[in-house]
């Protein structure tokens, strides 16, 4: 289906570009074949239409014609489908080379790929791919999560979205209706900021943690959209990077990495615990219940409280 698609949509992209004139909708129709074997006029409509959006989605110049009999005629000129004159020097191309291998995401990779051939094509230098001085470390941005692609979208479009969200200290997820705002990864996690409805306020969502579709919903956002949307400062704030004390942790061996990778200090115990020490701020006890079984909470006592709390709610479910 994909691939019959793609194929109808280059025909009419060629039909429309190599025209020397305006073709209506019965030449179109006549002269590509999947139009030809459409299941009558309504059907062919209803498919043209679509395929002409698509085509204006993905940046084609369609120019709709009225002619002296009335009839509507569509042509993509080949002076309003071109680039302009690209004037990059060899490190701004090489960093879009860059750039370009960052995703790992399939569609996104693709999408990345399709860009770059597309200003190699208007001219940019082929530099961009050389990595010598990127070679010794070379990023990668994943993009695994379903909700990702449909949020990703929402956020472009100004869409508001629903869908289910776990906590971390719940059992179940509930439903949200969210005006998403923006993306952010932040140490190998993406994140959604935007204004919750059902809290009246600005949240944070781990991706990670949504279930099920991402569903769009009607209607246009209901609050401002901040200037700047501070995703990652949400998150680090979230997350007790803004500490203002210490934790001591008993974490059992060979588990825990991302404690362990923020730990002040370590000490390996030999009954299968070690005791780490950790920088303690708000919503730190949300991160360690994750842990669950895996961690002890030796000190400060609220935040031992908070854990335990944590891990009985989810217990009961």
């Amino acid at each position: 289906m994909a691939i019959a698609k793609a194929e109808r949509l280059m025909n009419l992209a060629l039909c429309l570009r190599g025209a020397s004139r305006p073709l209506s909708k019965r030449e179109l129709r006549g002269s590509i074949e999947a139009y030809i074997e459409a299941a009558g006029e309504e059907a062919f409509n209803r498919m043209f239409e679509r395929d002409k959006d698509d085509l204006r989605e993905l940046g084609m110049v369609i120019e709709t014609v009225e002619s002296i009999d009335g009839d509507t005629g569509y042509i993509a000129r080949p002076d309003s489908n071109r680039l302009p004159p690209l004037s990059l020097d060899p490190a701004e191309a090489a960093a879009l080379g860059l750039a370009a291998k960052v995703w790992q995401q399939v569609r996104l990779a693709g999408a990345a790929g399709a860009a770059l051939q597309k200003l190699r094509a208007a001219g940019m230098p082929e530099t961009a791919d050389v990595e010598a001085p990127f070679s010794a470390l070379e990023p990668r941005i994943p993009a695994g999560e379903a909700s990702f692609e449909p949020l990703m979208i929402a956020c472009r479009d100004r869409r508001p979205v629903l869908f289910d969200y776990r906590k971390a200290s719940a059992a179940r997820p509930t439903p949200r209706v969210v005006e998403p705002w923006a993306l952010e990864c932040w140490r190998g996690h993406w994140y959604l900021a935007g204004w919750d409805r059902g809290r009246d306020d600005q949240r944070v969502f781990r991706l990670s943690r949504i279930t099920g579709k991402v569903r769009s919903r009607g209607g246009d956002f209901t609050a401002p959209v901040p200037d700047r949307v501070t995703v990652r400062e949400s998150v680090a704030a979230w997350a007790g990077e803004h500490a203002t004390g210490h934790a001591r942790i008993r974490l059992r061996t060979g588990s825990g990495y991302p404690l362990r990778s923020r730990a002040t200090s370590l000490v390996e115990g030999g009954d299968g615990w070690d005791e780490l020490e950790l920088p303690h701020g708000h919503g730190l006890g949300a991160w360690l219940a994750e842990f669950g079984p895996d961690l002890i909470v030796l000190e400060p006592a609220e935040l031992r409280a908070d854990v335990v709390d944590r891990l009985r709610a989810v217990a009961k479910g």
